[in-house]
């Protein structure tokens, strides 16, 4: 069992921001992070959890969960504590410039394990263009304090795909995050989306293929593996593993999702509304055939592949000649992809038989 937290509040808006999330709502955050724990006491009934059905990861999200104190995540911490199991992974997103030394001391404290920070570049006129709130020296500060205060597993988020990328800026990015005390390193392309501030300005997203071949060629050899088409590690994160081979995870807050079997949870997207009715839960019925596209995509996408026994006869036989292609490989029941930036085109070829 996963639990997603969400955290809507931002001390500033990125140009790339689609999530839910805002920046003049400050005034709302105790009377949200009760209705959290309203919200979360629900759940727990509806994913039947206990003892026996324990939480195996907790992730804190968002918008940005360091603009919350510590102390008003306690009563969160406090409800679930019976039901964690041994050794449950805890991670909390944080931004470089608000994590500061008492607040990664106080979530450390509540029992968080893991932190996963919004670095996005240690290039500071990147970090401009990208609208972010933070230094490179925010971030360097951050994540040493963290790893100072006895964190066991620390995490930064880059991003590659914006122009004016070179490999002499990204190559630096590389060689900075390897001098830090991190075992972890999620890449992402830039995308353009909706309602953001880059939607008026779309080319400043310039993905390179070769560029991204290399990216990844460089911080595999550094000992990063790729586990997912954005994910590298030395350690890897079990919360995203949970969501790639479909276990169950409760969402709370406003924004977030929930999944059982094969139906999905919605909470309110509108923070007022969700504070005063966090129970109040929007259903979605995910058919078969939904079903069966996310485990094609999300298992040819990461390490965890797809189980054979989901296909149907011409859907094997596809996955069969791509394996004779050298394009997948099979063992243990399973199809796997072996180059991940090829998932998506992968998935559509099987998918449509």
């Amino acid at each position: 069992m996963l639990l997603y937290i969400h955290i809507p509040f931002c001390d500033s808006k990125c140009s790339y921001c689609a999530f839910n999330s805002y920046v003049d709502k400050f005034s709302q955050r105790e009377t949200y992070m009760n209705a959290l724990r309203i919200q979360l006491e629900s759940e727990l009934l509806r994913f039947n959890v206990s003892r026996e059905n324990p939480i195996h990861t907790v992730f804190i999200g968002g918008g940005t969960p360091s603009t919350i104190d510590p102390s008003l995540y306690r009563p969160l911490f406090e409800m679930i504590d019976p039901y964690l199991s041994k050794g449950a992974e805890i991670t909390s997103e944080a931004n470089p410039n608000s994590a500061t030394r008492t607040w990664l001391e106080g979530m450390y404290e509540l029992g968080v394990n893991r932190l996963s920070f919004g670095v996005q570049s240690f290039n500071n006129d990147k970090l401009k263009t990208l609208g972010r709130a933070h230094h490179t020296q925010h971030a360097l500060e951050a994540i040493r304090t963290a790893a100072a205060i006895g964190y066991k597993h620390l995490s930064i988020d880059l991003i590659y795909g914006v122009r004016g990328d070179t490999k002499a800026l990204l190559s630096s990015d590389i060689h900075q995050a390897l001098t830090l005390p991190i075992d972890h390193i999620s890449l992402y392309a830039l995308t353009i989306e909706e309602e953001t501030a880059f939607e008026k300005t779309p080319e400043i997203a310039q993905e390179e293929l070769e560029l991204t071949q290399w990216l990844f060629r460089e911080i595999t050899a550094k000992g990063y593996e790729q586990y997912e088409i954005s994910n590298f590690g030395k350690y890897r994160s079990l919360h995203n593993i949970g969501y790639w081979k479909h276990q169950p995870y409760i969402g709370i807050g406003s924004g977030a999702v929930g999944f059982l079997n094969n139906q999905r949870y919605y909470p309110s997207s509108n923070v007022e509304h969700y504070i005063q009715n966090p129970c109040e839960i929007m259903i979605e019925e995910i058919e078969e055939e939904a079903l069966l596209s996310e485990k094609l995509f999300l298992g040819f996408r990461s390490f965890v592949g797809v189980e054979a026994e989901i296909l149907n006869d011409k859907q094997k036989n596809q996955a069969d000649i791509l394996c004779r292609e050298g394009v997948l490989n099979f063992h243990g029941g399973r199809y796997f992809n072996s180059d991940f930036l090829l998932a998506d085109e992968i998935a559509l070829r099987i998918e449509g038989f």
